[in-house]
């Protein structure tokens, strides 16, 4: 399950949607995803949302991290 939450966040973030960056974001650490792995998952969000998506990927991270 965390790696179906972590494409979803992924896929948040290119869509540029904060509240579902927040749920998944939590979701994916409620399953035991890494920090790292979020920041992988991410990163092919940046690279496929461009500019947008880093400021939304940046989001996802500082949720992440609040989570903790």
């Amino acid at each position: 399950p965390a790696v179906k939450e972590l494409t979803a966040v992924s896929i948040a973030v290119a869509k540029g949607c904060e509240d579902c960056i927040v749920y998944h974001a939590a979701a994916a650490k409620k399953h035991g995803a890494t920090r790292e792995e979020l920041a992988e998952m991410l990163a092919v969000a940046v690279e496929m949302a461009g500019g947008p998506g880093a400021v939304y990927a940046a989001k996802a991270l500082e949720v992440f991290d609040q989570l903790s």
